[in-house]
């Protein structure tokens, strides 16, 4: 097992706080709501970890956010904190953050040349784990535990809005991380995707 240098726990940490950023930026933004519902930029900040960072640092950048939220640290939308947000409808979305940047790492490592179509495949590949986890997610949270019984379409067509927005970011995300991947290699003469 391959330690963890004082490097990676840095980047660990820095992703695990733009989660925590982008999971309360509707603070900031008050009109990046839906419905009462907070638009967030984690999904962004959750691929570009895969991307940047490969599938073990990513993941682990997710777990370290996860696990501050459920300790209590209002990390969550909305500054909430606790493990009753994980139990909650949008609780899935937090836990596919875990899937999905080790779903994008893995894509980045299988290709060694770091081709610009890489990163697309694997940016759409994230969003797509994200959506399909934390959609299922909610559909049976409000169905079993909630009791506030919905269709697993209805459950999709909530997420519509949200999809919409995501698509665009991942778009950007993987136009922009190319170019952030190449200066941080370069700068540091290593490769962090490893």
């Amino acid at each position: 097992m391959k330690k963890f240098s004082t490097y990676d726990i840095a980047l660990v940490g820095m992703f695990a706080a733009l989660m925590a950023i982008g999971a309360n930026i509707t603070s900031w933004a008050p009109f990046l709501e839906i419905a009462g519902v907070p638009l967030s930029m984690q999904p962004f900040f959750c691929i570009l970890a895969g991307l940047l960072l490969g599938s073990r640092l990513g993941a682990l950048s997710m777990v370290v956010y996860a696990l501050v939220g459920i300790a209590g640290a209002p990390v969550f939308a909305q500054f909430s904190g606790g493990i009753g947000v994980i139990f909650g409808s949008t609780g899935g979305f937090i836990l596919s953050y875990i899937v999905a940047a080790y779903v994008v790492g893995k894509i980045m490592e299988a290709n060694k040349e770091k081709a610009y179509s890489t990163f697309y495949i694997a940016s759409f590949a994230g969003i797509t784990a994200i959506y399909l986890v934390g959609t299922t997610y909610m559909w049976l949270a409000l169905n079993v535990w909630i009791n506030a019984p919905m269709s697993y379409g209805a459950a999709w067509l909530v997420m519509a809005w949200f999809i919409v927005k995501d698509v665009a970011f991942t778009i950007l995300g993987a136009s922009i991380a190319p170019r952030i991947y190449k200066s941080v290699t370069k700068a540091t003469s290593k490769r962090i995707a490893a």
